[in-house]
């Protein structure tokens, strides 16, 4: 039986975790290399069924294959080529000459692939700071979409420092089924996001302070995803983001909005299943 909620939890690598009594959406390996087995029989105690591993580097997608393949009842793949891309120089906005090299890996491992991510937009001013690296950051989202959208996958998104803009590329583009992870636009876009459809997802550090409280309220339980976001984004910022704390953001939300924790894991795992098909799929035939 498939208890509630996805889970969300980053990981060098993007693991997303579904089902259990809450959700997990971004595990990021770099992060948990040195102990992932403890990792995810920890998780898997505390509940968390399922994890969507999502990239930002074509370098990690073989690595994400590996770890799917290693654990093959919970790990679920996912690729996608990021809007920042980290270097021997720090990071630096994405180009198409980064996409390119991936673009074979995803028709190669397409029937493993349950979601195409973490793509997106990130027009933080110190990473991206000319109209042509914005334009260059469209093109690589675009191409990514229509990967998704041949495939008939739903898309991971980021939208840091352009909410705004990733939500109406998406409407443009046709996109049906995104999550807009660790979003923090402002109220009114995300309801512009609402209305086509999408989710959002928020991680255990929205319990830092109550700046997401409203975005939060206004969003429907109904387009609302949990995530860790692991192994940063955890309540603490000095702190490993653990995958368990994805119950942190449920209990946030339901406090926020003035539910029981049953209901938002119930809801949110609903939410979870119905984006991501496949994992809901593999799932039911455990």
């Amino acid at each position: 039986m498939i208890t509630p909620s996805l889970f969300v939890n980053l990981f060098g690598l993007f693991l997303m975790s579904a089902t259990s009594s809450m959700g997990d959406h971004s595990l990021c390996l770099q992060g948990m290399n040195l102990d992932i087995n403890d990792v995810i029989e920890k998780s898997r105690k505390a509940g968390v069924q399922a994890f969507v591993s999502v990239t930002e580097q074509q370098s990690e997608f073989e690595e994400v294959i590996d770890l799917a393949e290693r654990y093959p009842e919970s790990v679920m793949a996912c690729f996608g080529i990021h809007p920042i891309q980290g270097s021997a120089d720090g990071h630096r906005s994405v180009t198409v000459q980064d996409l390119e090299p991936a673009l074979p890996f995803f028709e190669k491992h397409k029937d493993k692939l349950v979601a195409i991510g973490e793509i997106g937009l990130d027009f933080t001013p110190w990473f991206v700071s000319t109209s042509q690296q914005r334009e260059e950051q469209q093109k690589v989202f675009a191409l990514q979409l229509d990967i998704a959208k041949q495939l008939d996958l739903p898309v991971n998104v980021h939208s840091r420092s352009a909410g705004r803009q990733a939500i109406a590329f998406l409407k443009e583009q046709g996109i049906q089924n995104a999550l807009l992870h660790n979003f923090a636009g402002r109220p009114s876009v995300a309801l512009e996001g609402v209305q086509a459809g999408f989710c959002f997802s928020f991680p255990p550090a929205v319990t830092r302070n109550d700046q997401r409280a409203k975005l939060i309220r206004q969003i429907p339980l109904e387009n609302i995803c949990l995530e860790t976001d692991s192994p940063s984004l955890g309540p603490k910022k000095e702190e490993r983001n653990e995958l368990e704390q994805i119950r942190i953001s449920c209990q946030y939300i339901a406090a926020v909005k003035g539910l029981s924790v049953e209901t938002v894991c119930e809801v949110t795992t609903h939410n979870a299943l119905k984006l991501f098909p496949k994992v809901h799929q593999r799932l039911k035939q455990q």
